[in-house]
């Protein structure tokens, strides 16, 4: 349970003298919980609360919250953050307070309320996010960069297990890597679920990018590509590959439009190849949680089953390798 007078302590150097009102948790995950609620003064301002204890996964508080600023500052639309602090000497765990920002982020919603105009202009303010993003001055602010190939093969080699699909993805891409890229700001799960939508505009707009979790130094093509996993389409037809919203190509040509760059669309592809087989190996870490029973969730167990599903798009994206 959150400690209102802690809360009100840690807001009153940003927004003077207010009482919390309508504290409420939102999501409990097994790392963070946010909560949401109001700051009331003169006026009332609703917040958010983002807290947990630290981990080696994800980026500490302080390093989400000088990420956020950095790519508002860019033009990114954000969550306004008032303060973060990666002690846990004031509220019992490192925390972050940002912006309520009104809109829908489940999907399943977010698609049934689009026309084709909403969705040709969600996917152009798709592209315009990513470029402000990686147009943010990524130095000074402690971000971690790593390979991701290999990263993402020493996660597989931990559990013991993989399958000959993984293997010969994992060799394909070790064979046919692209020239590396400079170092950006990287947002780490940028996709459709954690952007929230403004659909009762016409066209629907894209309020901001949310979940800084995984933020670090890395290459665009790697934002670009996550968007554009199957996974990411939650049904939608291959033709709108880019985040069920609109074709790959049309999202690239948009996001060089916006950064006035030219993407190589056969490190995409390597990179579309890389990011299915991350989430492949995600897919078998949730399995593991489960079956080892460290974590016993029917979740878990149900994600694991699409192992066989990323194996299949990974057949299908070596097929086509250009």
């Amino acid at each position: 349970m959150i400690d209102g007078a802690a809360l009100v302590g840690v807001l009153a150097p940003s927004l003077g003298d207010v009482r919390v009102e309508n504290l409420r948790v939102l999501t409990g995950g097994a790392s963070r919980a946010t909560w949401a609620f109001d700051a009331v003064g003169d006026t009332s301002r609703a917040l958010i609360l983002r807290i947990g204890p630290p981990d080696e996964v994800h980026a500490s508080m302080e390093l989400e919250a000088a990420a956020l600023t950095r790519a508002a500052a860019a033009g990114a639309p954000v969550p306004y953050v008032l303060v973060a602090d990666d002690s846990p000497a004031a509220l019992g765990n490192p925390f972050l307070v940002c912006d309520f920002i009104g809109g829908e982020t489940i999907v399943r919603r977010i698609q049934r309320a689009l026309d084709d105009a909403s969705r040709a202009s969600l996917v152009t303010q798709c592209a315009d996010a990513l470029a402000a993003i990686h147009r943010a001055d990524p130095k000074g602010i402690g971000l971690k960069s790593s390979d991701a190939l290999g990263e993402w093969h020493a996660q597989l080699d931990e559990m013991g297990d993989t399958t000959a699909t993984f293997e010969w993805a994992f060799r394909w891409l070790a064979a046919h890597r692209p020239p590396s890229t400079p170092n950006v700001l990287v947002h780490g799960d940028f996709r459709m679920g954690n952007l929230i939508v403004d659909t009762d505009v016409a066209p629907a707009r894209l309020a901001a990018v949310l979940d800084w979790e995984l933020t670090h130094a890395g290459e665009v093509y790697e934002d670009l590509a996550w968007f554009c996993i199957r996974a990411w389409r939650f049904g939608a037809p291959r033709t709108l590959g880019a985040g069920g919203l609109a074709s790959v190509e049309d999202f690239l040509l948009a996001y060089e439009q916006s950064s006035g760059t030219a993407l190589d669309r056969a490190a995409m592809h390597w990179w579309l190849v890389l990011s299915t087989l991350r989430w492949g190996v995600i897919c078998r870490y949730q399995a593991e949680r489960h079956l080892s029973g460290k974590t016993r969730s029917v979740e878990l167990a149900a994600i694991g089953r699409r192992v066989c599903e990323t194996e299949f798009d990974l057949l299908t994206l070596l097929e086509t390798a250009p």
